[in-house]
């Protein structure tokens, strides 16, 4: 078998692990540099490339404005990392990404050193490096033996803090019915949730003014992803809490880093519109309240939340007030499939900053999910059926005071 062959061998054995399982993107990336170092050794690999023919991105697509194949490439360094540490710790052939490269390296893993013999067949040069051995052995045992202590001492600390398992059921049980029926989707799985913010794309300088980026006016080297709203940072803070209460954790990762594949094998938490969270744009999203920019009226080109077929007593759209300061807001809840069939979508938007706040902090009290949950009909398996809600949000000096469902669908 050629070099060649044996190096495609063993990319196709690390795809099929089940350290890159799920993870199609950094498959079809693994996939390409592999083919590309074995066809075109030492070409180089722009990150233009890579975005257009990997992952299908717009021949718009402008690296100093976007990072994910600078993102994709770390966590395919870290896959292999993990392969290599784990069920391919003894294989023979090593698939290595170089940081500040996508150029792929291969190389055959050195053999192991040969076993010394006894000291009675060798000189004294080779007893002398006996005795450093022997040394070398009691220090390992030493050292081992300090770990073993540091170990216990860890899983004392970890008993004391009860262990992930007891901590999950003992949290999920002491949480109100409400909290619990809500949530469940959340918590009730090994794996963390996702919790998603929005982070949308801007130009200008904070010290001189900044406003949305413009597809036909800006040039794409002009955007700043580095912000999110007031309510964002304390709706995450309110969410932390209750996934506090069961004992679990979030990780919380800004719009503009999140990935098709994130949403393929996680349950997911939403802050922010689809006008501000772009990703939304890309997953099953709400179908009986959606959020538009008007186009007609004297409210044009405001934000607002569509109802798409008023009941009676309802009405068409919700919009913050035209005021400033707001006075008022509305803001959708909606629960909805995940692109997996075991996995959920909770999108919690505002039509401003202070909504995304005002309906993270309701479904966090047990006291708001009440009156939802009284509205809902749909249960399955003791959990939530798919459903959209809107809420009124009252606003006193920038702070949501008051809330109070509106309209509400089942899906």
């Amino acid at each position: 078998m050629s070099e060649t062959d044996s190096y495609s061998q063993q990319v196709a054995r690390i795809v099929a692990s089940p350290v890159l399982h799920n993870s199609e993107s950094l498959c079809k990336l693994l996939q390409y540099l592999a083919k590309h170092a074995l066809e075109h050794p030492n070409a180089p690999l722009k990150e233009y490339q890579l975005a257009t023919e990997v992952f299908g991105r717009r021949i718009d697509f402008d690296p100093h404005s976007d990072s994910t194949i600078r993102v994709q490439a770390g966590r395919l360094r870290l896959k292999l990392a993990e392969y290599y540490s784990t069920e391919g710790a003894q294989d023979p052939i090593i698939v290595e990404l170089p940081k500040g490269t996508y150029i792929l390296s291969f190389h055959r893993r050195p053999p192991s050193a040969p076993q010394s013999q006894s000291s009675s067949a060798v000189g004294p040069g080779a007893q002398s490096k006996v005795g450093q051995q022997r040394l070398l052995v009691f220090t390992a045992l030493g050292l081992a033996l300090l770990l073993l202590l540091a170990v216990v001492s860890i899983g004392m600390m970890v008993a004391s803090r009860q262990t992930p398992a007891s901590a999950h059921a003992g949290g999920y049980e002491a949480a109100s019915p409400g909290l619990q029926l809500f949530w469940k989707p959340f918590v009730s799985k090994p794996d963390e949730a996702w919790l998603i913010f929005s982070n949308a794309a801007f130009v200008g300088r904070p010290e001189t003014g900044m406003r949305y980026y413009s597809a036909g006016h800006d040039p794409l080297a002009s955007i700043w992803d580095h912000y999110t709203g007031v309510g964002e940072v304390l709706a995450v803070h309110s969410l932390d809490q209750v996934f506090g209460t069961f004992h679990r954790q979030l990780r919380v990762k800004r719009g503009s880093l999140f990935s098709l594949d994130d949403a393929k094998n996680n349950d997911l938490i939403f802050l922010g519109s689809p006008s501000e969270n772009l990703s939304l744009g890309e997953l099953p999203n709400t179908k009986k309240f959606v959020f538009q920019r008007l186009t007609a009226g004297p409210r044009k080109g405001d934000l607002a939340i569509v109802n798409i077929a008023p009941q009676p007593g309802e009405a068409r759209e919700y919009l913050a007030s035209p005021s400033s300061p707001l006075v008022e807001d509305y803001a959708l809840i909606g629960l909805v499939p995940g692109l997996s069939p075991d996995r959920s979508v909770l999108i919690l938007a505002g039509t401003t900053t202070f909504g995304t706040q005002a309906a993270a902090e309701f479904v966090s009290r047990e006291a708001s999910l009440e009156g939802l949950l009284k509205r809902l009909t749909g249960e399955k398996n003791g959990k939530l059926t798919p459903f959209e809600a809107v809420i009124h949000i009252k606003i006193a000096r920038g702070v949501p005071v008051e809330t109070k469902v509106v309209a509400v669908r089942n899906r």
